[in-house]
């Protein structure tokens, strides 16, 4: 791992520890764990679906139900696994009863998303689904028209390219769409292998970037197995 990776990877260990004790949202008096992503802390690719499910919440990790099972085989058929790219939502916490997620649970989210990508900084993100597409493109059309055409999108402070997949959940529903899902995933493959887009110009390239975002203390040290969250090297 060189000296740069390192240090982002440490730097996501304290935005980790800082988001598994947030309670700056209503979702913190109804979440089991905080679900705050999983995979390659150094990935090409990164996932954001839109909020955590029952199993998420109870396992504190992303896509682990049969969507995400779903997702593993998808991840083989284009020679990559989990532990290859990085898997979150746009939100930390599950809605009661699945519900969509509200605005100031977004907006709370938001910059624990940010400091995601800006961190891992990921060649492409794919979003699953019609909620998380809308809310990273900012822009209302459904994923049925979008779907496997990359766009480019500043998010924080990384530029990256951005590809409108459907959520694995509705593949389940649907098994006659399986060959559509097939083809984006491949394009999504071949995407990977262009160079990332261009990236803005820092406003002030000798401040530190500093990772807590509430202000509060950072959390005590979560348990080693909660840190093999983040693998690569």
């Amino acid at each position: 791992m060189s000296d740069d990776a390192s240090a982002r990877r440490e730097r996501l260990v304290e935005v980790y520890r800082e988001a598994s004790t947030c309670t700056l949202c209503p979702l913190a008096e109804t979440r089991t764990k905080v679900v705050f992503g999983a995979g390659n802390a150094d990935a090409d690719l990164m996932f954001v679906g839109e909020a955590p499910g029952a199993d998420e919440d109870r396992q504190g990790l992303p896509f682990v139900g049969r969507a995400g099972q779903l997702l593993n085989d998808l991840l083989a058929g284009i020679g990559l696994r989990r532990e290859d790219v990085f898997i979150a939502n746009t939100l930390l916490c599950r809605p009661p009863g699945n519900r969509d997620p509200q605005p100031i649970e977004l907006e709370t989210c938001r910059p624990y998303l940010h400091a995601k990508i800006e961190l891992i900084e990921p060649k492409v993100i794919a979003t699953l689904g019609n909620f998380a597409t809308k809310l990273i493109t900012n822009n209302q059309t459904g994923i049925t028209r979008v779907h496997g055409k990359p766009q480019t999108h500043t998010l924080g402070e990384r530029t990256v390219r951005v590809f409108p997949i459907f959520h694995p959940a509705a593949i389940l529903r649907n098994p006659n769409q399986r060959p559509m899902m097939d083809a984006d995933f491949a394009a999504l493959r071949a995407l990977l292998d262009e160079p990332p887009p261009p990236q803005p110009q820092p406003q002030d390239a000798g401040a530190p970037a500093g990772p807590v975002l509430s202000g509060s203390p950072p959390a005590a040290a979560p348990a080693e197995d909660q840190l093999d969250i983040f693998g690569g090297g």
